[in-house]
C-alpha cells in the first residue's frame, strides 16, 4: 500500500530530497528563526524568510525525521525573543511547552489489508466511547489495541476515542488540547496510533476521533504571541475570545482546522470525526466553517471511502443534518442526542436539577413525552423555550430527518464526568429500570453509543481530571467546585469541598477500568444483556435501516410513564416499542388483541404474560417487528 501523508501548507513537511520545509503563519512577528535543538552552532538558529501575508518559511537539509525544533519570535510587543513550538506540530514528545518533532508521515507502512478497508455503512454503527488514559491500566494505545477483540465480541462496530490532541500535563480529558495535529505523547507515538487504527480495521471496527474546533486550552497555546488574528473579540465562547472564522485574516484559521479534519482522516485513516460543542463556534460567513469543512471531507477522503462526520450541538440545529437527494448526508451524518439522555435520566433517577429541569413536566409534558419524541423525531426541543437557558427558544423541527441522524446514549464522558462524583447510572437507578432503558437504547433505529465500562456495569467513577501548572491548577479546582453551587446538595461550602480535586493524581487513578472483575456475576449479567441485544440488533434491525427516511417515526403516550413508538424502516417493515418507565404497572389494553408484530425482545422476560393480558409491568420494554406485508399486525392498536 502506498505510504500515506496529508500535505499541508504549514508546519514541518519532509521533502523527497531529504530536506524539510518549515512554515509558520506569524502575522504579528517581525522576524522568525528556526531553532534545531539537536544541532550545534553555527547551524543552531536559522532565519526564516518572510514570504508574504504573514507567512515565514525555511527549507533546510540540516533537519530530518526525528529532529526537534522550535520557532523564535521577534516582535515589538514582546519584551524578549520567544521560543515556541509549532502550532501544527505532528508530535510533542516532551509536552506542550517543549520542542516539536519532525515526523515523516510516509514512514509508516500500512498493510495491503488496510488498503482494502473502505469503512462501514453508518447504519451499522454501534459506538463505544473510551478515554485512552483510563480504559486500561497502562493507559496507552498499545494496551487499548489489545482490548479491541473484546469490543468486537461484545457487538461494538465503532470505537470513538476522546480527544488525542496534545494537552498540558500527564493526564486530562483532552478537551483542553493546544496542538491539534499532535497525538498526546502519554498515549504513544504517531505510529502507535496508526497501528491502533489498523488493528481495529482488521477486526471490522470503525474508529472515530473526537476533535475540538471551538477553542484552544488555557495552557500551552502560544498563538496569541505571534498570530493574535487567530482569535476575535467579535465572538466569545465559554473559554474566552472566539476563533476567527469570519473576520479579516480568517482564511488561514479556517484552513488550519479544515486541514486538521483531513489530516486525521487521511494520514491516520480514521473513519469519522465527532466535532465537540459546535454550538460554541461562531461564524457569520457563508458557507460557515462547519459546512466548508464537511464539503472538503466529502470531496477528499469521503469521495474514496466511507467517512462519517458527527456533531455535538446543544443548539439542536437541524440544517447541518439535512439529507441530499440520494438520501446521504449533505454535511453531517448525525448528532449526539443529548435530549434523549436527559429525558431518560429524569425517568430513571428522578433527578431534576440543572438542565434536567427541562424534561421534568416542562410545557405540561411528562418526561416520557420528551423521550418518546426523541426516539421518534430526533430532537426533544424543536423550538420550545428552555427554562435552563433563561426561557430562550431552543432547537429546530427534526421529524423530517431519518432516525439514523441521531446518536442515542444513556451515558457518555460528559454525563458521567460532569457529575460532582462521577457516578454512573448503575449507582443512581434501579437495576430493572436500567435494563429496560438499555433494551430501548440498543434496539431503537438510531445508532447507539456506549461509554467505556457501561456494557459490563462498571462501578468505577469517571471524574473530571487534569494536570495544569501551578498558576492554573488551583483556579480550576475552585472553579469546578463553584460550578456546583447552584445544585441544592452543594449549596454548603463544606459539601463543595468534598468534590474531588481534578488535579489530584488519585482522581485520575480512580477512573481506571478494572479488567480483572469481568467474570464477577453482576458484571457478567450486564455483559450478557448487551451481547444478546447487540446480536439481535445486527440480525433484525440493522439490515432494515438502509434507506430509512424522514417522518419514519411516531409515538403515543400511555399515562405519565408509558409510551408507544413506531418506525417504518427502510424495507417497509414496522418496528414497535411498548414501554413503561415507571415504578407501577399500567394498562395497555390494545395488546389484548395480540402483539403488533413478531416479538423481538421483552424486558424483563417474565413480563410476556402480563403484556398478553394488556398490562405493562413496572420498568418494562417490549419490541415487535411486522413485515411490510403484515398489515394486520401493524394496525393492531396499542393505546
Amino acid at each position: 500500500m502506498p505510504r500515506i501523508r496529508h500535505s499541508m501548507s504549514f508546519g514541518a513537511e519532509p521533502n523527497a530530497d531529504g530536506s524539510v520545509r518549515f512554515r509558520l503563519w506569524a502575522p504579528a512577528a517581525e522576524r522568525v528563526a528556526l531553532e534545531l535543538s539537536d544541532k550545534a552552532a553555527p547551524d543552531h538558529l536559522l532565519d526564516m524568510a518572510a514570504v508574504g501575508d504573514g507567512w515565514f518559511e525555511r527549507v533546510t537539509d540540516l533537519a530530518g525525521p526525528g529532529s526537534r525544533y522550535r520557532f523564535h519570535i521577534t516582535a515589538d510587543h514582546l519584551e524578549a525573543v520567544q521560543a515556541v513550538p509549532d502550532p501544527a506540530s505532528r508530535f510533542q514528545p516532551e509536552g506542550v511547552h517543549a520542542a516539536s518533532e519532525v515526523i515523516d508521515p510516509g514512514a509508516y507502512a500500512w498493510s495491503e489489508t488496510e488498503h482494502q478497508w473502505q469503512g462501514r455503512p453508518w447504519e451499522t454503527a454501534v459506538l463505544y466511547e473510551l478515554h485512552l488514559g483510563t480504559f486500561t491500566p497502562e493507559g496507552t494505545l498499545a494496551a487499548a489495541a489489545r482490548r479491541l477483540p473484546f469490543l468486537k465480541d461484545l457487538g461494538v462496530t465503532a470505537v470513538e476515542l476522546m480527544p488525542l490532541a496534545a494537552f498540558p500535563g500527564a493526564r486530562g480529558w483532552g478537551y483542553d488540547g493546544v496542538y491539534p495535529f499532535a497525538p498526546f505523547a502519554g498515549y504513544g507515538r504517531p505510529e502507535d496510533l496508526k497501528a491502533f487504527v489498523e488493528q481495529a480495521h482488521g477486526l471490522g471496527l470503525m474508529v472515530f476521533l473526537d476533535v475540538v474546533y471551538n477553542h484552544f486550552g488555557p495552557e500551552g497555546n502560544y498563538l496569541h504571541l505571534y498570530a493574535p488574528q487567530f482569535f476575535t473579540e467579535r465572538h466569545h465562547t465559554p473559554w474566552g475570545a472566539g476563533l476567527n472564522f469570519d473576520g479579516e485574516h480568517s482564511r488561514p484559521v479556517r484552513d488550519f482546522f479544515i486541514h486538521n479534519a483531513l489530516y486525521w482522516i487521511e494520514e491516520y485513516r480514521f473513519d469519522g470525526l465527532r466535532l465537540d460543542a459546535v454550538h460554541a463556534i461562531a461564524d457569520d460567513s457563508e458557507p460557515d466553517i462547519l459546512c466548508e469543512l464537511a464539503e472538503a471531507v466529502a470531496a477528499g477522503p469521503g469521495h474514496r471511502r466511507r467517512v462519517h462526520l458527527v456533531l455535538e450541538n446543544d443548539a439542536n440545529t437541524a440544517r447541518y443534518l439535512e439529507r441530499a437527494p440520494d438520501g446521504g448526508p449533505r454535511w453531517y451524518v448525525a448528532q449526539w442526542s443529548d435530549d434523549l439522555h436527559h429525558a431518560a435520566h429524569v425517568l430513571l433517577t428522578g433527578q431534576t436539577d440543572g438542565y434536567y429541569e427541562d424534561y421534568a413536566g416542562r410545557h405540561g409534558a411528562p418526561p416520557t413525552y420528551w423521550l418518546a419524541r426523541c426516539l421518534a423525531e430526533g430532537f426533544g426541543y424543536q423550538g420550545e423555550r428552555s427554562a435552563f437557558r433563561d426561557n430562550a427558544p431552543r432547537g429546530e423541527p427534526s421529524g423530517h430527518l431519518p432516525p439514523t441522524a441521531f446518536v442515542g446514549f444513556l451515558q457518555n464522558h460528559d454525563q458521567v464526568g460532569n457529575r460532582a462524583f462521577g457516578e454512573r447510572l448503575y449507582q443512581l437507578a434501579p437495576v430493572q429500570a436500567l435494563r429496560a432503558a438499555t433494551a430501548i437504547l440498543l434496539l431503537a433505529p438510531s445508532p447507539p453509543l456506549l461509554f467505556m465500562g457501561q456494557p459490563r456495569g462498571a462501578d468505577t467513577p469517571f471524574l473530571f481530571f487534569c494536570d495544569f501548572g501551578d498558576d492554573l491548577a488551583d483556579a480550576v479546582t475552585q472553579g469546578r467546585r463553584r460550578e456546583f453551587a447552584r445544585f441544592a446538595q452543594f449549596a454548603d461550602e463544606a459539601a463543595r469541598a468534598a468534590i474531588p480535586d481534578p488535579n489530584d493524581p488519585d482522581t485520575f487513578n480512580r477512573c481506571r477500568l478494572d479488567w480483572d472483575r469481568l467474570d464477577e456475576p453482576g458484571h457478567r449479567d450486564w455483559l450478557d444483556l448487551h451481547r444478546s441485544l447487540l446480536r439481535l440488533r445486527q440480525a433484525e434491525i440493522v439490515p432494515r435501516l438502509a434507506g430509512i427516511a424522514g417522518q419514519a417515526g411516531g409515538f403515543d403516550l400511555l399515562g405519565d410513564t408509558g409510551l408507544v413508538a413506531r418506525w417504518r424502516l427502510g424495507d417497509a417493515s414496522l418496528l414497535t416499542l411498548v414501554a413503561n418507565l415507571g415504578e407501577t404497572e399500567i394498562a395497555a389494553p390494545g395488546l389484548r388483541h395480540g402483539p403488533p408484530g413478531r416479538v423481538l425482545h421483552i424486558e424483563p422476560r417474565e413480563a410476556g404474560q402480563a403484556l398478553a393480558d394488556g398490562r405493562l409491568p413496572a420498568w418494562s420494554a417490549a419490541w415487535y417487528l411486522a413485515s411490510g406485508e403484515d398489515t394486520d399486525a401493524a394496525d393492531i392498536p396499542v393505546t
